[in-house]
């Protein structure tokens, strides 16, 4: 596939599997397009606040802290609807 061309981009970092954490998934670099017709928009909200929330941090760093969160809640939906609001 042509990079462009694309609907998903998934970008790993060796430098977080150095850190054994895997998927070593650099989450400000992956990501994927038109995400609004995929999410509703509850979700694509809350999804943008988590994402300003991680902008200052380092990509490991911010990783840890979504699996962090990921693990106090039975699925993502779940934590999406318990995320407070802004």
């Amino acid at each position: 596939e042509f990079k462009g061309t694309g609907n998903m981009e998934l970008v790993l970092d060796r430098r977080i599997a150095e850190q054994f954490y895997y998927p070593a998934v650099n989450i400000f670099k992956s990501g994927t397009r038109r995400e609004e017709l995929l999410l509703q928009e509850f979700q694509l909200s809350k999804i943008h606040m988590l994402r300003r929330g991680l902008a200052g941090h380092k990509p490991l760093e911010a990783l840890q802290r979504v699996l962090s969160l990921l693990e106090r809640y039975p699925s993502n939906a779940q934590m999406l609807v318990d995320l407070p609001s802004k």
